[in-house]
């Protein structure tokens, strides 16, 4: 019964662990977009009232009447740059979009600052911001004229600060983008204030994002880089994969934020308690120059109000203390799985410990040790119990060899569950002991597991030697491999009851457990290695404090194998 239960839940907690780690939330295949497609995302199930949004490079492929004169615009496309502390940016005058947000305090791929706007976008897509309505021929003027800019650059640093644009023609269409950045002191924020009008009649405004995030791909080639659609509504978080979107890629209501994310960022409105529609439409678009014929997968999104807009969006990092402070929900971005309550405290933890070493690597290794130590009890607790469990095995066996040759099902198995419970009784031992204290240390683990996964402090943060990135793979391969030997060390010494299939069985997991952890974030596989490292010396410790366990050997009468149950 014992044996039972505990390979249960070891190889319970073997598959959710693989689970979170090698079987991450990764965007389904999906066919690529064809060159018709509408720039908002609104194509697969177009709102009543949100019509699709024409971008520029598409003018030809709409039949419209003539241009009107225009009375208010840019005389030729220039680019307008803003730069805080935190952010450059890179407006459009054509169309007023959005043509880069860098953000400065982290690096891309190449060392440069990480754009979180995709470049290299085909024309007929959307670019940040573009501005639409109802009428498509409206739309189109709006995506393709040169809006007027307030001024020519913007050097703000800390301070909030105003761009706005500005396009009027003679047919009466008037229409107005304002950006107001770091409202409040949020460096990542954005407010977009919009509003068209024709002839004074005020029309609904859309405000497409277009395709989000960053590049789409690790140029390495060592993963596509997966994202999802996200969204706060009924005070839930919907987070909706591409396959779901194409069936269901509309929705409306008060979305106290939507828009999309991948691992480490995020690009999203926050309505707050207006009521919006948003389209959703996931594509998937082929890597530029790139030989292999790669392809790379986005999602884009756009947003509609009934009337004249005022809008915050947030671009920027997953970053718990950032995110809080823009929207106390908005932290439930960061996907901690089912354990967050147990992960943010370790997170402040860790996030403490590295404001004194300043080596994350190191903070890990720290705060490993520690949970480890919290965790000890519990650890002793189970490995006297499972040493005693050993320890009366043979008078197990004993009692089960007497009861070979009835059948489950048949009243006389009863007896020898009495008779293994007496026995326990006896010596003492009770048959949970070894599963449940180790049960309870699970949500910890876990919650670690999960904190360096989806944590992006660990983003570009080197430990030592060839580990230059933390949330990334080890590229010599070293740790996963002591990772893979530890755990093979520690099954080894560890106590069982088990058969000798069943524990080889489990001197197989260390290799699966090696190969899977090869591509996996070197933070994780060194918390995993110096976990392993502190199980093996806390064994060492307990023989060492209870000693080797004493096999006792069972009375002839349970040796036979042959005597009937219930006679002497």
């Amino acid at each position: 019964m014992e044996k039972r239960v505990f390979l249960a839940i070891f190889l319970c907690f073997a598959v959710l662990a693989v689970y979170q780690a090698y079987f991450a939330p990764k965007p389904p295949d999906q066919a690529p977009v064809a060159a018709g497609v509408t720039p908002s995302g609104t194509a697969a199930a177009p709102s009543p009232t949100a019509t699709a949004t024409p971008t520029p490079g598409t003018a030809a492929a709409t039949p419209t009447q003539p241009a009107a004169k225009a009375l208010v615009s840019d005389s030729t496309a220039r680019d307008i740059v803003v730069e805080t502390d935190s952010v450059r940016a890179v407006f459009s005058s054509a169309g007023a979009v959005l043509k880069n947000w860098q953000l400065k305090h982290f690096k891309g791929d190449e060392g440069a600052p990480l754009d979180l706007v995709p470049p290299d976008m085909p024309p007929n897509l959307a670019r940040p911001f573009t501005l639409g309505t109802d009428d498509p021929a409206i739309s189109n003027t709006l995506a393709t004229a040169l809006y007027r800019p307030s001024v020519d650059s913007l050097a703000l640093g800390s301070s909030p600060g105003t761009l706005s644009f500005e396009y009027r023609d003679a047919s009466g269409l008037s229409a107005r983008k304002a950006f107001h950045f770091q409202p409040e002191g949020k460096p990542y924020n954005l407010t977009v204030d919009a509003e068209i009008d024709v002839s004074g009649a005020a029309h609904p405004v859309t405000l497409s994002w277009g395709p989000a995030l960053g590049l789409g791909f690790k140029p390495d080639g060592s993963r596509e880089v997966p994202v999802r659609a996200l969204q706060y509504r009924d005070g839930k978080v919907e987070r909706l994969t591409p396959s779901s979107l194409e069936k269901e890629p509309h929705y409306e209501g008060a979305l106290r934020y939507t828009g999309v994310e991948e691992q480490y960022f995020l690009s999203v409105a926050l309505p707050g308690t207006q009521n919006v529609q948003v389209n959703f439409q996931p594509l998937t678009l082929p890597v530029p120059n790139d030989p292999k014929s790669r392809t790379r997968s986005f999602i884009q999104y756009n947003v509609h109000l009934p009337g004249a807009a005022s809008v915050p969006f947030f671009m920027g990092p997953k970053d718990f203390d950032v995110l809080h402070a823009v929207d106390i929900e908005l932290v439930r971005a960061i996907d901690f799985g089912m354990f967050a309550w147990l992960v943010v405290p370790l997170l402040q933890a860790l996030k403490w410990i590295n404001g004194f070493l300043g080596n994350y690597g190191w903070s890990i290794i720290v705060l490993t040790l520690l949970i480890n130590i919290a965790i000890f009890p519990l650890r002793h607790r189970s490995m006297v119990s499972m040493k005693k469990m050993q320890a009366v095995q043979p008078e197990v066996k004993a009692i089960q060899d007497r009861y070979a040759k009835y059948k489950v099902t048949d009243p006389e198995r009863q007896k020898m569950n009495q008779e293994m419970m007496a026995l326990y009784k006896q010596k003492g031992i009770n048959p949970a002991g070894g599963c449940v204290p180790m049960l309870l240390t699970f949500p910890i683990l876990l919650a670690f597991y999960n904190l360096l996964y989806s944590s992006i402090e660990l983003r570009g943060a080197p430990f030592m030697w060839w580990i230059k990135d933390l949330s990334l793979r080890d590229p010599t391969f070293v740790t996963p491999v002591l990772m893979g030997a530890t755990m093979f060390w520690q099954q080894k010494m560890m106590p069982s009851t088990a058969d000798p299939v069943q524990q080889k069985m489990f001197l197989v997991l260390p290799i699966f457990f090696t190969f899977t952890f090869l591509w996996m974030p070197s933070g994780l596989v060194l918390y995993w290695l110096m976990s392993n490292l502190l199980a093996i010396g806390q064994q060492y410790l307990t023989t060492r404090m209870i000693g080797a366990p004493v096999r006792v050997v069972p009375a002839k009468t349970a040796a036979r194998g042959n005597t009937t149950p219930g006679k002497s």
